[in-house]
C-alpha cells in the first residue's frame, strides 16, 4: 500500500510540474523534494510515470521549470557525493535523482536549443551543491558537476562499495578517499576480491545507466563526416579531471572479465534466479565500448601509472581509458582478460534461442567489440 501511495504522490508531482504556467523558484524545496525525497519508485516506474509527451510539453511551455528540475537533481547528487550518503534516505535520493535524469536527458539532447544547457552554469549558483554565491567564474558547468559526482558515488562506501571502516564513526571522507582501494573486483592491478553485495551491484548499475545516458548525446546529433565532433561528456569523464578514472576503468574491466555466467554449474542461470551481477556486467561492457571508442584529440601529459601497467616513455592519448587499456602488459593480466572474454563469448546462452535471446545476441556483439578494442589499442602482445 505504501509503495502505491509513493507512486501516486510522485505522479501528482509530475502533473503539478506539467500544469504550472509560472516558474517555480529553485528555493521551493517542498515542491522539488516531491520528485526524490520520499518516493520508492524503480527506474521502470519513473519511465512509466513521466511520459515523453509531458517532458516535451514542459520543455516547450515551461522551460524554466525543466531547467530547475535538472539543476536541483544534479545539486542533490553533488551534495550526496560530498557527504558520502551516510543515511538510507540520502541513498534513496541519489537513486531517485539518477532515475529522473536518466529519463529526462534524452529529451534535452533531442532539442538543438537545449543541447548546451548542461554545459552552462547557473547564474549566482557557484559550484553546484555549494554556497558559493560570489561570482560565476569558478562555477563548473552542470555536466562536469554531474559527472564528477557520479564518479565519486561509484566509490561511495556502504552505497556502491564495501566500507573499510566499522563502528559509529564509519562515514569516510569522500574528498580524501583512495578509490584504488575500492576497486570492485579482483583482476588487472587488483588482487583482492570484495564480497559480493547485490545491493551495491544494483546501485552501481543505476549510476552506470545514467552515465551511459549522458554519453548518448552523440545519438541525437546530425551525422558529420568532416571533422567529427568529440563528445564532451566522454572527453571530460575520461580526462585527468576525473580522479577516479583509473579505479573505474579497472573496476569495469575486472567486473566483466571475472563474471562467470555459468552460475550453479549450468548456463541458464537467469531462468532460475535473479543475477544482479549480469545487469552490472552488461552496463560495464557498454560503458567501456563508448569510452574506448572516443580517443580524443592530440596528446596529453602522462597520467599516473598503476603497478600493473608498464612504464613507457611515450605520451598517451587524452582519453585515459584508452591509455590504460594500451598499457596492460603483465602476463597474468593478459591471461585474466582473455580467459574472461573467451568464457563469455563461448557461453552456450549466447548461442541458444531462448527468452530474451535478442538481448543476449546484442551482448555477445558488444563483447566482440570490446575484444577488438583490446587488440586494436594494446600492442604489447
Amino acid at each position: 500500500m505504501g509503495n502505491t501511495d509513493s507512486k501516486l504522490n510522485f505522479r501528482k508531482a509530475v502533473i503539478q510540474l506539467t500544469t504550472k504556467t509560472q516558474p517555480v523558484e529553485a528555493t521551493d524545496d517542498a515542491f522539488w523534494d516531491q520528485f526524490w525525497a520520499d518516493t520508492a519508485t524503480t527506474v521502470q516506474d519513473v519511465f512509466a510515470l513521466v511520459p515523453a509527451a509531458e517532458i516535451r510539453a514542459v520543455r516547450e511551455e515551461s522551460p524554466s521549470n525543466l531547467a530547475t528540475l535538472c539543476y536541483k537533481a544534479v545539486e542533490k547528487l553533488v551534495q550526496a557525493a560530498e557527504s558520502g550518503c551516510p543515511s538510507e534516505k540520502e541513498k534513496q535520493i541519489v537513486l531517485n535523482c539518477s532515475r529522473m535524469l536518466t529519463r529526462i536527458l534524452p529529451y534535452i539532447f533531442e532539442d538543438q536549443d537545449w543541447r548546451g544547457f548542461f554545459w552552462s552554469t547557473v547564474p549566482g549558483a557557484g559550484r553546484a551543491g555549494t554556497d558559493e554565491m560570489d561570482d560565476d567564474e569558478g562555477a563548473r558547468p552542470l555536466a562536469e558537476s554531474l559527472l564528477l559526482a557520479m564518479a565519486d558515488l561509484l566509490f561511495c562506501p556502504d552505497f556502491t562499495v564495501n566500507s573499510h571502516r566499522r563502528g559509529p564513526d564509519s562515514v569516510e571522507d569522500m574528498q580524501t578517499i583512495d578509490s584504488c582501494e575500492y576497486i570492485w573486483e579482483a583482476g588487472v592491478g587488483f588482487a583482492q576480491s570484495p564480497p559480493l553485495n547485490y545491493i551495491h551491484d544494483l546501485n552501481r548499475t543505476e549510476l552506470l545507466r545514467l552515465l551511459l545516458t549522458c554519453f548518448s548525446e552523440a545519438m541525437y546529433l546530425p551525422p558529420s563526416s568532416d571533422n567529427p565532433i568529440l563528445n564532451p561528456w566522454v572527453s571530460f569523464f575520461c580526462s585527468t579531471e576525473n580522479r577516479h578514472a583509473l579505479p573505474l576503468f579497472t573496476s569495469l574491466v575486472n567486473v566483466v572479465c571475472a563474471y562467470d555466467p555459468v552460475g550453479y554449474g549450468i548456463p541458464y542461470n537467469h531462468l532460475l534466479f535473479s543475477d544482479y551481477r549480469e545487469q552490472l556486467v552488461e552496463q560495464a561492457v557498454q560503458i567501456l565500448i563508448v569510452t574506448l571508442e572516443h580517443e580524443g584529440g592530440g596528446l596529453a601529459h602522462r597520467p599516473p601509472s598503476p603497478s600493473s601497467m608498464e612504464d613507457q616513455d611515450y605520451v598517451g592519448p587524452d582519453n585515459l581509458f584508452v591509455n590504460y587499456l594500451s598499457r596492460i602488459h603483465r602476463e597474468e593480466d593478459y591471461d585474466f582478460v582473455l580467459k574472461g572474454l573467451a568464457r563469455l563469448l563461448v557461453n552456450p546462452l549466447m548461442q541458444t534461442y531462448l527468452p530474451n535471446s535478442t538481448k543476449k545476441i546484442q551482448f555477445h556483439q558488444e563483447l566482440l567489440v570490446l575484444f577488438w578494442k583490446l587488440c586494436d589499442f594494446n600492442k604489447q602482445r
